[in-house]
């Protein structure tokens, strides 16, 4: 095990504890992060595999950046200017690695895209996390990549859960902070599954959020499923948003794959007036999804 703190114990970094791992190693390794507040823009790269990082609070133990697409970045070709793809707090390329007990934050706040989790691996588990930003919050990147984010606390407001990726979300709270979409998914035709929401509870930050959309298509197949959530009244009756306007992919929302399943809550009693391409069923013979189903060969280890 390797320690991070802020008071003289082990690294006082995460990042430099990241560095320490052996590359490619396949076995796991356990970074223990003190309480504290960690101003890092951490990467775990493609050849770090198998770290677990587990911070010692959830809520005390924090990875905080500000960066911004449009940001003025270092003095360098790679960051001469932020984008959405390196404006993360944390960066997790490395496969088979566990996010738990941390607080990862983009407090840059209305300033455009501003990413807290970017996360291009395979077979990532994240659990008992914060993830908190404002637009584009938490990108899921990979085509066809595997993710279990279990028991967080994720909120944001335009987009803010997006990408490629499949990714099963169980027992979080998705909490919307504006008037917008909470998905954005561009999932490969090729993978039948996007985003899956098991047992969710979606809420507002206030009263003055009350039409939100569970999601509108980003590319073409764009995949969500909500089963077995409570929608709040925040929800639009509409549901879900075709993003008209997209020149480069016209008429995405032909070929989206938007479900609603025996789900609860205010923003779940007037399906009559949902968009006609999305899908509401409420019959109790549609069982919940198994991680075996979405995951096939990965069964996220109990933590």
């Amino acid at each position: 095990m390797l320690i991070v703190g802020q008071h003289g114990e082990g690294y006082p970094t995460i990042q430099e504890a990241v560095h320490a791992v052996r590359d490619f190693d396949e076995s796991p390794v356990v970074i223990f992060v003190h309480k504290g507040v960690y101003h890092e823009k951490l990467n775990i790269p493609s050849w770090k595999q198998f770290i677990h990082i587990v911070g010692e609070d959830r809520d005390s133990t924090i990875i905080t950046n500000d960066d911004y697409s449009g940001k003025k970045g270092p003095q360098s070709e790679a960051y001469a200017t932020f984008n959405t793809y390196n404006s993360y707090t944390v960066l997790v390329a490395g496969n088979d690695c566990v996010l738990e007990n941390l607080t990862i934050q983009n407090t840059a706040g209305e300033k455009g895209q501003a990413v807290a989790l970017h996360i291009d691996a395979d077979r990532t588990h994240i659990r008992n996390c914060n993830i908190l930003g404002w637009q584009d919050t938490f990108y899921l990147a990979r085509a066809g990549s595997r993710n279990f984010i279990d028991q967080c606390f994720i909120s944001g407001s335009t987009d803010f859960i997006f990408g490629a990726a499949t990714a099963v979300f169980s027992k979080c709270t998705i909490e919307s902070l504006k008037n917008s979409y909470i998905t954005a998914p561009s999932n490969s035709q090729d993978h039948p599954y996007g985003f899956v929401f098991l047992d969710c509870d979606l809420r507002a930050k206030n009263e003055q959020v009350n039409q939100v959309y569970l999601g509108r298509p980003w590319r073409s197949n764009a995949k969500v499923l909500f089963y077995a959530c409570n929608l709040g009244s925040h929800i639009a009756a509409k549901g879900w948003d075709p993003w008209n306007g997209d020149s480069m992919f016209p008429d995405k929302y032909k070929t989206a794959v938007f479900l609603e399943i025996n789900c609860r809550g205010e923003g779940f009693q007037q399906l009559s007036q949902r968009v006609p391409w999305s899908k509401q069923i409420v019959n109790n013979k549609y069982k919940k999804p198994s991680l075996s189903l979405i995951f096939k060969d990965w069964e996220p280890a109990e933590i």
